[in-house]
């Protein structure tokens, strides 16, 4: 496993990092219910810290407020020691600031340990900053430092370069989880914010590295542009090279849900050129040609985080962008359609939306939700058997 230095913190952390979010959910139930299948989530995060990773990202809301507990289980005794783990908690959940410490000692109690490597403020965005400012909520992470229940304070943050800029310079972080891949150095907070980081001493996490899963598979147009190349990669490979080309990343997380893709990146993130600068002026050309195939394709920018659910009326919105943007990519909707002829069956289908407007406010690629709602159902409506 390759390992970087983690800013100015004075440890290591595994290139490779491991996200909960995502962790595999028990078969039977409906996706967006799904409870997750604890057993393979605990072998998944096991072999995980066995096998070189040592850093493990989670969230107070992640699986429905069961991600920190299900960490925590599995990585109690010995394996605790050995790594990193990073939690968040949201703006949402502070209301005052008892709410604050409370939901500290809970994530504590969940993790099953006696300290936060570190603790993240959860989704600075435009929405949100003035309040988190004027409540001093940034300020208050740092007490919790103070007191030894926290190593390091971090902020993730969804929204222009503009606000990552003032949230950068607001208070003296350790470290910040910006969303960057190959499709977004112009997108989100822009690749600049990577730099700025990296020059201010801040640890730099990276989240959505393969966009929500979307860039381990390539359409045709991407897929022959890869083929050109002498070597035989997967398009993850390519995508996850060029973050690790910069130097001033410190560690990319991973939303591993099954073993397969566990022991996949295990072993591209341990080879010998996963290094700063690994991309040679040939392989970049490659990834700006591939970029621009990518940006040819229409899609919606969704990640499926689900932090738009639940809708008040019963609207699976990431399960309809993934389906809509599944039949760009792959340029066939046959699937797509199928699938969300079940979707329709259940009553979550995208003609319910009754644009109130309520989920457009919590998306952090800013997608304009209704709208887009309304041509994915007509790209994805029709099918029968």
């Amino acid at each position: 496993m390759q390992y970087r230095k983690f800013g100015n913190l004075g440890y290591e952390v595994s290139l490779l990092g491991m996200g909960c979010m995502r962790l595999p959910r028990m078969v039977g139930h409906a996706p967006d219910s799904a409870p997750v299948d604890r057993e393979k989530a605990y072998e998944l995060i096991r072999y995980a810290a066995q096998n070189g990773v040592n850093y493990f990202d989670t969230a107070f809301v992640y699986h429905k407020q069961t991600s920190e507990e299900i960490l925590g289980e599995a990585l109690e005794g010995e394996l605790r020691k050995k790594v990193k783990i990073a939690t968040k908690l949201p703006l949402r959940l502070m209301e005052t600031d008892a709410d604050i410490r409370k939901n500290l000692e809970l994530t504590l109690k969940k993790l099953r340990t006696d300290y936060i490597d570190i603790y993240i403020v959860h989704m600075i965005a435009s929405n949100s900053w003035e309040e988190m400012k004027a409540r001093k909520i940034c300020e208050q992470f740092f007490k919790f430092k103070e007191e030894g229940l926290v190593g390091a304070v971090g902020f993730s943050i969804h929204g222009p370069y503009d606000l990552f800029k003032e949230a950068l310079h607001h208070v003296p972080w350790d470290m910040c989880l910006l969303q960057q891949n190959m499709l977004d150095i112009d997108y989100e907070v822009t690749e600049q914010a990577v730099f700025d980081a990296a020059e201010k001493g801040l640890a730099v996490a990276i989240m959505e590295p393969l966009r929500g899963g979307g860039l381990a598979n390539a359409p045709k147009s991407v897929k022959t542009i890869y083929d050109s190349y002498d070597k035989d990669r997967k398009p993850a490979e390519w995508a996850f090279r060029h973050l690790v080309n910069l130097p001033q990343v410190n560690t990319i997380l991973s939303g591993m849900t099954t073993m397969e893709q566990l022991k996949e990146n295990i072993e591209l993130f341990s080879k010998p050129d996963m290094i700063p600068n690994c991309l040679n002026d040939k392989e970049k050309n490659i990834i700006v040609q591939a970029r621009a195939a990518y940006k040819s394709i229409v899609t919606v920018p969704c990640t499926t985080c689900d932090y738009c659910m639940p809708c008040p009326y019963n609207v699976d919105i990431p399960g309809t962008f993934s389906k809509y943007n599944e039949g760009m990519m792959f340029e066939s909707f046959d699937q797509p359609r199928r699938t969300y002829m079940f979707q329709t069956n259940g009553g979550k289908s995208a003609d319910k939306c009754v644009g109130c407007g309520e989920c457009e406010p919590k998306c952090p690629q800013k997608i304009n939700i209704i709208e887009e709602l309304k041509v994915a159902h007509e790209k994805l409506k029709g099918w029968m058997e």
